[in-house]
């Protein structure tokens, strides 16, 4: 069973993505700030992250540029969960090491597809 970090402060949100991954048949471990997701990814080395963007305090860019210089999360596979839609987000997200993204809303169909691809295709 796979096991999957979401970092994410929003319940609402966060609630959601835990049913759907639940429902999915993983294990879930969560974060509701990048600081405690860098903790949880460092002890737990799950499989997956899924890292929501705009986060208090530090944001999940910095936090994803973080787990990917660190040879103990590196190779973890990290989704990017963002409202951020807009012209050039994309390549923002790319560049700070997020292995791919998801959009908010979710849409759960799109949502389960990314993150089964992520785990199938480190």
């Amino acid at each position: 069973m796979p096991t999957i970090l979401v970092v994410e402060d929003n319940p609402i949100n966060m609630k959601l993505v835990v049913l759907l991954l639940e429902t999915a048949s993983h294990k879930v471990l969560t974060a509701i700030s990048a600081e405690a997701g860098l903790t949880i990814a460092r002890e737990q080395q799950p499989d997956l992250i899924l890292m929501d963007i705009q986060l208090a305090g530090m944001d999940g860019l910095e936090a994803t540029e973080l787990l990917k210089i660190d040879p103990k999360t590196s190779s973890i596979p990290v989704i990017a969960l963002t409202a951020l839609a807009m012209k050039g987000d994309e390549e923002r997200i790319m560049a700070a090491g997020c292995d791919g993204y998801i959009a908010k809303p979710i849409n759960y169909k799109e949502f389960l597809a990314t993150v089964a691809s992520s785990l199938n295709h480190p």
